[in-house]
């Protein structure tokens, strides 16, 4: 399967795609363990396709989202330094 082919599908076939790719990785694994499976690259072939589509569809619910965990991570830095600030004042008024 091509890059520029799944660029054109929406997040639900995508979605589809990778359903039916991990159903048939399933079948290939246990055809390969019994030992009736014809050519072991197939295995190989349907990982990769597996990954071109979740990562297709990663960048595609991405840009609809905009970009994710940089709001958290700058919300954590301000509280992180506060609090040893708030540690030390408590400690000094127990001291005094």
């Amino acid at each position: 399967m091509n890059v520029a082919e799944l660029k054109d599908f929406t997040p639900e076939e995508l979605n589809r795609r990778a359903g039916e790719i991990r159903e048939n990785l399933f079948n290939l694994k246990i055809r390969h363990a019994a030992g009736t499976l014809d050519s072991s690259a197939d295995l190989l072939k349907n990982k990769r396709d597996l990954a071109r589509v979740l990562t297709t569809l990663t960048q595609k619910q991405g840009s609809s989202k905009g970009k994710k965990g940089t709001a958290h991570k700058q919300a954590a830095a301000p509280s992180a330094a506060v609090q040893p600030a708030a540690a030390a004042a408590a400690q000094n008024e127990k001291k005094g």
